[in-house]
């Protein structure tokens, strides 16, 4: 089961956010069909794209993460709503090597203006590369452990992993207990995999939370295109145009990266749609 865990610990000084993605990255990789380097890259963003949807604020906010490798090797691009709807693709040839390459975040809290930051990546671990974003492009300290564990066959045993955050004002002494309690989950996944997300919060910060404050949120893989919103899409690129492309290829065909899916289109869908 996909799960998120929120609260706040140390003197309520520090957020707290446990995750477990196995299954959401299981989903994931069958859609898309990747194993090796790009399984587990693939995975750890869409944890991170876990992440950063479970803060969005607005019913209609969401958030989108792309990696841009050095070289043009390879593109992966991940995101995710505050309805927990997380989504990604990879380009085959991104194998896990990611540094000398560019994240961009974009991230809309439904204020119609879009926060968009941008850094180098300075290592292949997605985890390293999302605290370097947060203190470059949103000066926020925080403390990252993202990682995902595969079996012989390809399918992800185990995903997720612990976030810390220092709130404004955080005390000395707090910062320290933050930073002593992350060193538990240097090598996150046989954590996860022995205490689930719910056993690493009561065992390593049972005694700070309180569990009526400890928030659960269930994310899942899942795509927002349908073939309803691709028609509408259609329509504004108009009749005639739409017609010739049937008459020169047979069809219109619209591929959904994120879902691996093919919409396509005939003629007498054209005349349907615009006579609808």
């Amino acid at each position: 089961m996909n799960e998120i865990l929120k609260t706040l610990v140390y003197d309520r000084q520090v957020s707290l956010t446990i995750l477990n993605t196995t299954q959401l990255v299981n989903d994931a990789i069958k859609i898309h069909n990747v194993k090796g380097g790009a399984a587990k890259t693939l995975a750890d963003m869409l944890t991170a794209a876990t992440y950063m949807s479970g803060c969005l604020k607005s019913d209609v906010g969401a958030v989108s993460l792309t990696v841009k490798a050095d070289k043009e090797v390879g593109t992966v691009s991940v995101s995710g709503d505050k309805n927990l709807h997380i989504r990604g693709y990879i380009d085959g040839n991104l194998n896990g090597k990611l540094k000398g390459g560019y994240m961009t975040v974009v991230r809309d809290d439904g204020f119609f203006r879009p926060f968009v930051g941008t850094c180098e990546l300075v290592c292949d671990d997605v985890s390293e590369n999302l605290m370097q974003y947060f203190h470059l492009s949103e000066q926020i300290p925080t403390a990252v452990a993202i990682s995902s564990q595969f079996d012989e066959d390809g399918n992800c045993v185990v995903a997720g992993g612990v976030v810390m955050q220092l709130l404004p004002g955080t005390s000395q002494a707090n910062m320290d207990k933050a930073e002593n309690a992350m060193q538990n989950f240097v090598n996150v996944c046989p954590v996860l995999m022995e205490l689930g997300a719910n056993g690493i919060m009561q065992k390593f910060f049972g005694e700070e939370t309180e569990q009526k404050f400890v928030y659960s949120y269930f994310p899942e893989y899942k795509c927002n295109c349908s073939r309803k919103k691709i028609s509408k899409v259609l329509i504004s690129v108009g009749k005639s145009e739409l017609l010739d492309i049937v008459k020169e290829q047979g069809k219109v065909s619209v591929h959904c990266h994120y879902c691996n899916t093919d919409y396509d289109f005939d003629d007498k869908d054209i005349e349907e749609l615009f006579n609808e």
